[in-house]
C-alpha cells in the first residue's frame, strides 16, 4: 500500500507528527509559535466546520510579519499528499479510548478503521465508533474531529461511512446509512483484505475525500456510494474523451440520483473548455433543500423566478453552473425575443444534465436542444428507462431512452439497491374479491377485476368500503401513525368522492389533497408515465367545478394547519404544494389523496404506505410504489402497497422490465404465512436457551445474555413485520402474547443493566450491541392493556412496580 508506518501513542506524538507532515507538505519550516497559531486555527467549530477548514488554505501571518498559506489537504491533486498509517493511538477525554487503525493524511487523522473479530456483528464496530466520538474525539485539540471516513470490519464484512452518520442529532444516524464498496458491476467487496486493496489505495481514498464527499447545508457530510462514484466517473470520462457522445445513467428510484447528478455537474465545471454546465430539473423537484445545496456551491446558480430573462442572463454571464427547469430552458431556446442573446452562444460547449430524463415535456425539449446548440453533450438520469416494451403511447414518448441519450453508462437497478439495503422491499397486499383468498381479512367485497365497469368501480358503495378498510387498517400499516401514506386514485372526480367520504367518517386522520388539471384514468395502452406537472397557469387547465372543490379542500387545510392558501393566486397555490410536501415529510399529514402528483420524484422517508385505486403500469407503477421504500430506521422494515385493483400482472410486468423476471423474491416481502413460520422458528431458538421468561434471570454470565438478546431481537424484528399485515393476530403464532411481553420485560431489564454498568464505567460485551428499541412499539392503551398491567403488578417486585 506504500503508506509510511508511524508509531503514535498519544496526542503528544500526534501533534509532533502533524507539525513535521505539514512542514513537509507545504515545504515550510514552522516555529513553535506559528504552529501554535495553526493549531488554534484547526481547533474551531464542529465536524462540518472542520471539514471546510480541511479543504481551505489558512492565511498564516508568520513571526517575521510575512504571509504564508498553509494547505491541509490537496483536493485538486489528491495523490500529492503525505500518507501515513498508525494503530492503537490512545486518546483521553471523559474516558480513555484506544483506536484500532488510523490513516493520517498530512498528519491529520482523516480515516479511522475499527475492527471486530470474526463472528461479531458489524454493528458493534459502528456502535463502538459512536462511543469514541462521544467520549474522546473532541478532547484537547480535537484533531480526531477531522476524520472524514470511518471503515468498520469484522474481517468478512467491511463497510464505510462519513463522519456525521451515527450522530444522535443526525436524521441519518442509523447503521443503515453505512455502505459496502463494490466494483463497477455492483458486486460487493466485503472481505477486509480485498476492500483494503481497492478502497484504501492511497490515491483512491484521498480521491473519495477530495471529490466524492458533499458538505451539505444541513451541516452533514455525505460520501457517495460506489454506484454513484462509477456513474460520475463515467460521465466525466465521456466529457473528457468523447465530445460527441451522450449517455444516460440508470439508477433505480430512491438511490440518490439528484446527489449523483449534482456531483457530476460540480466536477464538470472544473474541466477546461466547458462553457456551461446546465442542470435541468422539473419545477416540482426544486425543493428548498436542493436549492440550498446548489446555491452553496455557486451563489445564485438556482434561478427561482419564472422569468426566462434571468436564465438567458445566466447563459451570458460567468456562472459556470446553471440550475434551471425544463420549462424555462424550452422558453429560452424557443422564443423569438431571446433569440439575439442566445444565438451568440449556440457554438459554445455546453453540457446538459437532466435530473430525470422522462418528464412530460422532455421529448420536445430534447429535440430543440440538439437542434439549437451545435456543441452540446446530454446526460440523463432515470430510475425507470423507456424500452421498446414500454415505449408506446403519446407522441413524446415513442422514442426509448437509448434513442434519446445513447449508451447506458452505468446501471444500478432495484434488485441491486434492495440487496444493498439502500432501499426497502415492498409488501404488496391485494384487497378485494379474490377467490383464492378464503378467510383472509383482505377478502373484502370490493370489486377489483378488469371486467368491472367504470360505473361499478366508481360507485359510492365501493368507495365507502375502501375508505372503511383504510380507516380500520391505517394504524396497523403505519405503526400507529409513526409513518404516513399516499392514496393514489384514478381521477379528480373519484378523488373528490373519496375526500367527501373520509370527511363524513369518524377517524381522527389528517387528510389533505392536491391536484391541478384533469389527469384521469390512464389509457390502457399508455406507457405508464405519470403527468404530474405543477402548472402555475392552472386556471386554464382545470374546470370550474373541480377548482371550486379544491378551494374547499384547501380551506379545510387552512383550518387544520392555520395557513392561508388559495387557488385564486398562482403563487399561493404553488406554496400550498410546497407546504404539503413539507408536512408529509414531517408527518403532519396522515394520508395525502392524489391522482398523479407526488407519485414520481417525491422523497419522504417517513412515508411507508401507498394505497392504490387506479391503473398503473411500468414506469408509473414502479415510481409510485417507490415512494414508500426509502430507508429510515429499524422500525421501517418495508414499503406497504395496498392495492384495490387487480394489478398483479402489471406489477409482475414492471418488475420483469426494470429488474428481471427472477427478481420477485428480492423485491417483495414474503407471504404472511412465511413470516409466521419464521416467528415460530425464532421462538424455538429462543426457548432452547430460555424455556420460560423466568429462565432469563439464571443465565450464566454476559455471553449467554448476549445470545438471549440476539435471539429475542430476531423475534422482535419478525413481529415488527407481522404487525403490518391486516391478517395478523398473536393467536396465529405458537407463543402467547403474555409470554412475549414477559420476554420483552427481561430484554429491557438487560438493557437497563447495560446502561447502569456504563454509568459505573464497567466494561461490558453488551455495550456495543444494538437493542433496536424502536422495534418495541408504543402500546395501545385500552382496557385489555390496563388489565394486563394490573395482573403483572400483583407479582412484581417493588422495583418492577415503580417501573410499571
Amino acid at each position: 500500500m506504500k503508506y509510511e508506518r508511524v508509531k503514535i501513542a498519544d496526542e503528544k506524538d500526534l501533534l509532533a507528527n502533524l507539525k513535521i507532515q505539514l512542514e513537509k507538505h507545504n515545504n515550510i519550516a514552522l516555529t513553535d509559535n506559528e504552529f501554535g497559531r495553526v493549531l488554534n486555527h484547526l481547533n474551531k467549530g464542529n465536524i462540518f466546520d472542520r471539514a471546510k477548514i480541511l479543504r481551505d488554505k489558512m492565511h498564516l501571518v508568520r513571526d517575521d510579519g510575512t504571509s504564508a498559506y498553509i494547505e491541509f489537504f490537496n483536493s485538486r491533486e489528491w495523490c500529492q499528499n503525505q500518507f501515513q498509517v498508525t494503530n492503537q493511538v490512545t486518546n483521553e477525554g471523559s474516558y480513555k479510548n484506544r483506536y484500532d487503525v488510523t490513516i493520517l493524511i498530512n498528519g491529520l487523522p482523516l480515516v479511522q478503521i475499527e475492527l471486530k473479530r470474526r463472528g461479531l456483528e458489524l454493528k458493534e464496530a459502528f456502535n463502538q465508533v459512536n462511543r469514541y466520538r462521544k467520549h474522546s474525539y473532541a478532547s484537547s485539540h480535537g484533531l480526531f474531529q477531522y476524520i472524514q471516513l470511518f471503515i468498520i470490519s469484522n474481517g468478512v464484512n467491511t463497510k464505510y461511512y462519513s463522519n456525521t452518520v451515527g450522530y444522535a442529532n443526525d436524521k441519518s444516524s442509523s447503521f443503515k446509512f453505512t455502505s459496502f464498496w463494490a466494483d463497477k458491476e455492483n458486486i460487493k467487496i466485503t472481505k477486509l483484505e480485498d476492500f483494503t486493496k481497492v478502497f484504501l489505495d492511497k490515491c483512491h481514498v484521498s480521491k473519495m475525500i477530495a471529490r466524492y464527499m458533499v458538505l451539505k447545508q444541513d451541516k452533514t457530510l455525505v460520501v457517495l456510494r460506489p454506484y454513484q462514484y462509477y456513474a460520475v466517473e463515467a460521465i466525466i470520462e465521456k466529457v473528457k474523451n468523447n465530445h460527441n457522445k451522450n449517455g444516460y445513467i440508470w439508477h433505480t428510484t430512491g438511490s440518490g440520483k439528484t446527489l449523483t447528478s449534482f456531483k457530476a455537474s460540480q466536477i464538470i465545471t472544473e474541466l477546461e473548455d466547458i462553457y456551461k454546465v446546465v442542470f435541468v430539473v422539473d419545477r416540482n423537484d426544486l425543493d428548498t433543500q436542493t436549492i440550498r445545496e446548489f446555491n452553496a456551491f455557486k451563489e445564485n446558480s438556482v434561478d427561482q423566478t419564472d422569468n426566462t430573462k434571468m436564465l438567458v442572463k445566466q447563459f451570458g454571464d460567468d456562472t459556470p453552473l446553471i440550475v434551471t427547469t425544463i420549462q424555462k430552458l424550452n422558453n429560452a431556446i424557443s422564443h423569438e425575443n431571446h433569440k439575439k442573446e442566445m444565438d451568440k452562444l449556440r457554438n459554445k460547449r455546453m453540457i446538459f444534465i437532466f435530473d430525470e430524463c422522462h418528464r412530460s415535456q422532455f421529448g420536445e425539449t430534447h429535440q430543440k436542444i440538439t437542434q439549437y446548440f451545435t456543441n452540446h453533450q446530454l446526460f440523463g438520469f432515470t430510475g425507470t428507462p423507456i424500452f421498446k416494451d414500454n415505449a408506446s403511447g403519446s407522441t413524446g414518448y415513442k422514442r426509448t431512452t437509448a434513442n434519446l441519450f445513447g449508451e447506458c453508462l452505468h446501471k444500478y437497478v432495484i434488485t441491486d439497491a434492495i440487496s444493498d439495503v439502500n432501499v426497502l422491499k415492498f409488501a404488496v397486499e391485494y384487497v378485494g374479491r379474490y377467490r383464492e383468498k378464503q378467510g383472509s381479512m383482505n377478502n373484502v367485497d370490493i370489486e377489483v377485476e378488469g371486467i368491472d365497469t367504470k360505473e361499478l368501480m366508481e360507485s359510492p358503495q365501493r368507495l365507502e368500503k375502501i375508505v372503511d378498510y383504510i380507516i380500520a387498517n391505517h394504524d396497523r400499516k403505519t405503526h400507529s401513525r409513526d409513518f404516513n401514506a399516499i392514496f393514489a386514485v384514478s381521477s379528480i372526480d373519484v378523488l373528490t368522492k373519496y375526500y367527501e367520504i373520509f370527511k363524513s367518517r369518524e377517524h381522527g386522520l389528517k387528510i389533505a389533497t392536491i391536484f391541478t388539471y384533469a389527469a384521469n384514468e390512464e389509457d390502457k395502452n399508455a406507457d405508464g408515465l405519470l403527468d404530474e406537472e405543477i402548472q402555475l397557469d392552472i386556471f386554464n387547465k382545470i374546470n370550474q367545478h373541480s377548482r371550486d372543490k379544491l378551494e374547499g379542500y384547501i380551506a379545510d387545510y387552512n383550518k387544520l394547519f392555520g395557513t392561508n392558501y388559495t387557488t385564486k393566486d398562482s403563487k399561493s397555490f404553488y406554496n400550498y404544494y410546497r407546504d404539503i410536501a413539507e408536512r408529509v415529510r414531517k408527518r403532519d399529514i396522515d394520508i395525502l389523496l392524489v391522482v398523479n402528483m407526488f407519485l414520481t420524484g417525491f422523497d419522504s422517508p417517513s412515508l411507508n404506505t401507498l394505497y392504490v385505486d387506479k391503473n398503473l403500469r411500468y414506469h408509473g407503477l414502479l415510481q409510485a410504489y417507490s415512494r414508500t421504500n426509502r430507508i429510515l430506521n429499524e422500525r421501517k422494515s418495508q414499503g406497504n402497497i395496498v392495492v384495490f385493483r387487480n394489478l398483479k400482472k402489471a406489477t409482475d410486468d414492471a418488475i420483469a422490465l426494470f429488474a428481471n423476471k427472477n427478481a420477485q423474491e428480492i423485491i417483495f416481502m414474503k407471504p404472511y404465512e412465511e413470516y409466521l413460520k419464521m416467528f415460530d422458528q425464532a421462538q424455538i431458538e429462543l426457548q432452547k436457551l430460555v424455556p420460560t421468561p423466568a429462565d432469563v434471570d439464571i443465565l450464566y454470565g454476559e455471553e449467554q445474555e448476549l445470545v438471549f438478546v440476539r435471539n429475542f431481537r430476531e423475534l422482535l424484528r419478525i413481529k415488527n413485520i407481522l404487525l403490518s399485515f391486516a391478517d395478523f393476530e398473536f393467536d396465529h403464532t405458537d407463543m402467547r402474547e403474555q409470554t412475549f411481553e414477559d420476554y420483552k420485560s427481561k430484554y429491557l431489564d438487560i438493557y437497563d443493566k447495560v446502561l447502569s454498568d456504563h454509568e459505573k464505567e464497567k466494561v461490558s460485551i453488551l455495550e456495543d450491541v444494538d437493542f433496536e428499541l424502536e422495534l418495541i412499539r408504543r402500546d395501545e392503551i385500552n382496557v385489555n392493556y390496563i388489565v394486563m398491567l394490573l395482573a403483572r403488578l400483583v407479582d412484581a417486585s417493588n422495583e418492577q412496580k415503580d417501573r410499571l
